[in-house]
């Protein structure tokens, strides 16, 4: 899921910075997938759109129009497309053990209203184990109803060095259902809760005393219970050309940090849409099971 939570280029320079976060989270939007047989190998180019809060729980908004790459491989063990990235490191028809991929651009804290002085917030690669638990599935696969488990080690993305700050757990009820109204179309729409730990949180909305003013007064917060998200996403295949969207809703209340002076919307929308024309497909096929 993006998560965020998915971050106008202010200067040239940071345009090699931003784009691999904006790609990685249109890379892990939670669109439906499914089995059917597959081209081993596609590759194609389009273009997609993003609209997001800086950070969760900021009032401040970014936007993005950005060129996609579309990638789809689909290998015995290793699958990597505009869903996710998948290592199956083990499976059985009710249980999966997967891999789990997300992240998020970088901040400017000069360009927001209630980080301004502060440090910025560096682009983030969340990357951990995903237990996957199939719950049901009709016999035509025409509906997943899923329980994902993912736990995500959070990675600062720096000059040179990638740190490591803290964990996340984001477990998700996830409903995917195919052929919407005989439409044509592919829905997703998944519930989930946001779990962090302390370095987590803090990293995101500690204010240090060095940074405090009247108006953002110092605070720390701990781990723990970090709100809740519900995304629902459509997506479409059509000839050569592939094409999906989403939005999410993100609420803060009863959140560890909802009382910290960086927050100051505690419920926000998120949302995105991209399209991809589908340039060379592989003579391979090969049966894929994505549920």
């Amino acid at each position: 899921m993006i998560d965020n939570d998915r971050q106008i280029l202010h200067a040239s320079a940071n345009t090699l910075v931003f784009l691999p976060g904006l790609l990685l989270a249109l890379a892990v939007l939670p669109l439906p997938a499914w089995a059917e047989l597959k081209h081993e190998l596609e590759l194609g180019v389009g273009v997609g759109m993003v609209n997001f809060p800086v950070y969760r729980g900021a009032e401040d908004r970014r936007s993005y129009i950005l060129p996609v790459p579309y990638f789809d491989y689909n290998g015995d063990k290793l699958q990597i497309n505009r869903d996710r990235l998948r290592s199956r490191l083990f499976r059985s028809d009710q249980v999966e053990l997967d891999i789990s991929v997300s992240g998020s651009v970088p901040v400017n804290s000069s360009d927001t209203t209630t980080r301004k002085g502060m440090d910025d917030i560096d682009a983030i690669l969340e990357v951990g184990p995903l237990l996957n638990l199939h719950l049901y599935y009709d016999e035509r696969k025409q509906t997943n109803l899923d329980l994902r488990l993912p736990f995500r080690a959070v990675l600062p993305i720096r000059p040179y060095r990638i740190d490591h700050q803290g964990w996340i757990f984001q477990p998700a009820l996830n409903l995917d259902l195919r052929n919407v109204w005989q439409s044509g179309w592919n829905m997703g729409l998944q519930t989930g809760l946001v779990f962090g730990d302390q370095a987590y949180n803090q990293y995101f909305y500690n204010v240090a005393p060095q940074f405090a003013t009247p108006e953002r007064p110092a605070y720390s917060t701990t781990g723990g219970f970090g709100g809740s998200q519900f995304t629902t996403s459509l997506s479409r295949r059509r000839g050569g050309i592939w094409m999906g969207g989403f939005l999410r809703w993100d609420n803060l209340s009863g959140a560890v940090f909802e009382d910290s002076p960086l927050v100051t919307r505690k419920q926000s929308f998120s949302l995105g849409f991209a399209v991809s024309w589908i340039l060379y497909s592989s003579e391979k096929m090969v049966e894929v099971s994505n549920d």
